[in-house]
């Protein structure tokens, strides 16, 4: 067996080993298992490949591995979970810019070597270039929404539609352009790196004007689209570069993106295009009237000690937890609340909306972090129906996923959207810090209902306070 069909098998094992940590990652109890299976195969295919082609000596490809895994531990020690959000953007702006380098070398690669460039390889190395520039700059843009160093509210300005139409079409038109021009490449190379400049540029803007209108709280569709475009850009690569393992990790991660984004438009009754071209989703909804249909309504307001009285003599809590809760990293107050409860015999579960926070699978990691067990985890298919079995039921910072508007107010923005039955529990406790509205910009008519009760403040604080006070009892 000579080092080609060596190779050949270190990828086949890597792909094999990218399947079944994709596979583990489909239950929190597995992921962690999954994840691992995914990084070792990635370090085989790494190494398989610097060694073949002979592209490093061992000792720089030790000094990088070192290098990045050194990174890897201190991004892991230093990142609170609050911030994951804001990390993945970054990883996926990371892996979009780093398979437009990689297509730009290989460019300055043929060039050096005097090597012929087909107009297949042109269109190839362009969209590799268009997609990773786009995951790049609009994955930047998502993590200053996440980290509130960019206004999380949609943001427009007069011929923004405009400008990004012929920024597409310049893109489209750069990488036909180049294929155009690969025939005289190398000997004339000016057409296809003068295309690639223009590419480079117009995906650029593109990626700064397709995710600036897209409010904070769309986040997790954003996020998730942008992860199946770093790994389409990886795949594209991967076929610059004639890499089996990239061509199948790319599309295993674009894959699986695109599908996890189709789950989430879904739960929130959008198509993919409304989220993208809709400036919907901004984190106060300037403009809209949060008080439609509650006029003569008042909500009742409830204390931390009277809450503890309610959760005390509950036989059924679930907890509904949402952005607030991430805001106000309440998630270790949250555990606290629901070992205490179970102390008392009290059976606690926990309901996760697939669109509650920022990011794909947000509530999960924050619980998880805090050694809330994974049995005590349902998606909402699987709760919904016991809230009408439910005494009490606890909203932590989540708003317009228990929003009952959405089953019936046809004039809602969140109409169809499915939601979370927290209405139907014989009582229901919201914690939020005001009458501030959702993304949507209407207020929730479970705040307004005979046995919701309101309890305002800073997530954390109240649940402190509420789990002291069932200590006292």
């Amino acid at each position: 067996m000579n080092i080609i069909e060596l190779v050949d098998v270190a990828y086949l094992v890597a792909a094999v080993l990218f399947i079944s940590g994709l596979k583990q990652l489909t239950s929190p109890a597995t992921a962690r298992k999954g994840n691992q299976l995914a990084s070792v195969g990635m370090l085989i295919a790494v190494v398989a490949t610097l060694l073949v082609r002979e592209i490093v000596t061992p000792v720089e490809m030790i000094g990088g591995l070192v290098l990045g895994a050194g990174i890897g531990v201190l991004l892991a020690k230093r990142v609170e979970m609050t911030g994951m959000p804001e990390l993945v953007a970054a990883f996926n702006g990371f892996g979009g810019i780093a398979s437009a380098l990689v297509a730009g070398a290989e460019i300055a690669r043929m060039m050096a070597d005097g090597e012929p460039l087909s107009a297949a390889s042109a269109v190839t190395i362009g969209l590799s270039v268009l997609i990773g520039m786009i995951t790049f700059t609009g994955s930047f843009v998502a993590f200053g929404k996440l980290s509130g160093r960019i206004n999380g509210n949609p943001v427009s300005f007069p011929g923004m539609r405009l400008i990004t139409i012929v920024a597409a079409l310049a893109a489209i038109g750069a990488t036909v352009w180049m294929a155009m021009e690969s025939g005289a490449f190398p000997d004339v190379p000016d057409g296809v790196i003068n295309g690639a400049i223009t590419l480079t540029v117009a995906a650029f803007l593109l990626g700064i004007l397709l995710v600036i209108p897209i409010g904070g709280a769309d986040m997790p569709v954003v996020v998730a689209l942008l992860n199946s475009y770093s790994g389409l850009a990886a795949s594209a690569t991967g076929f610059v570069l004639d890499n089996t393992a990239l061509i199948v990790s790319g599309a295993l991660v674009g894959a699986s993106g695109l599908i996890l984004t189709n789950i989430m438009c879904v739960a929130m009754n959008r198509s993919l295009l409304n989220v993208l071209i809709g400036g919907f989703g901004g984190d106060s909804a300037e403009g809209a009237d949060p008080a439609r249909s509650m006029e003569g309504k008042s909500v009742t307001s409830t204390s931390p000690d009277d809450t503890a009285i309610m959760l005390a003599y509950a036989e059924k809590v679930i907890v509904v937890p949402g952005y607030g809760m991430a805001v106000a990293q309440a998630q270790h107050a949250v555990r606290e609340l629901g070992d205490e409860l179970e102390k008392r015999g009290v059976k606690v579960k926990y309901a996760i909306h697939p669109v509650a926070g920022r990011m794909p699978g947000h509530m999960n990691v924050l619980l998880a972090e805090a050694n809330v067990s994974y049995d005590l985890l349902f998606e909402m298919d699987d709760i919904n129906g016991e809230f009408d079995t439910c005494d009490v039921a606890i909203v932590i910072g989540a708003n317009d996923v228990v929003n009952p508007a959405a089953r019936h107010d046809k004039a809602s923005p969140i109409y169809g959207m499915p939601i979370l039955n927290v209405d139907k529990a014989r009582t229901s406790i919201v914690l939020k810090r005001s009458m501030r509205p959702g993304y949507a910009g209407i207020q929730n008519e479970l705040f307004f209902n005979h046995n919701n009760r309101m309890l305002f403040g800073d997530a954390k604080d109240s649940i402190t306070e509420v789990v002291n006070e069932l200590k006292a009892l």
